[in-house]
């Protein structure tokens, strides 16, 4: 019994690699193909779409009279907010300033704004005003 090595084995019974190229033929075929599939697909969902927007301005609801009287309001400038957490650190400082400072709120009716400890010190003193009961006992 005689021992051969494996690519030897291969060699004589002709098994191996191909010896010829590819044919770009096919591949260049099937390219072609998957290029007009999608062309032809694109098309006809643009028909698709056409058709729907041409029945739904047809048979949809009229469009609102305000919104093509005003259109889109663009908001006033500066329409960006530069630097949002220093806007709100001072939005938070001027809150505890008015917390904690006197001041007034309507002089002609002599409303005052008092200090927030002020005003807790106040009604810890005084309490919350009683409602006066009503005539008869009914409350």
């Amino acid at each position: 019994m005689e021992h051969r090595s494996a690519s030897s084995q291969h060699e004589s019974s002709g098994a191996g690699h191909e010896e010829r190229d590819v044919s770009f033929r096919p591949v260049i075929g099937g390219l072609v193909g998957l290029i007009a599939l999608l062309l032809a697909s694109f098309f006809l969902m643009w028909l698709v779409f056409k058709f729907f927007a041409a029945r739904e301005a047809e048979y949809g609801p009229p469009a609102n009279p305000l919104a093509q009287k005003f259109g889109r309001e663009v908001p006033p400038q500066p329409q960006l907010q530069p630097a949002p957490l220093q806007d709100l650190a001072a939005l938070h400082a001027q809150e505890d300033s008015i917390l904690n400072s006197y001041g007034w709120v309507d002089r002609k009716t002599g409303v005052v704004r008092i200090p927030l400890q002020r005003a807790l010190e106040l009604l810890a003193e005084r309490g919350l005003p009683a409602r006066q009961s009503a005539p008869g006992g009914a409350r």
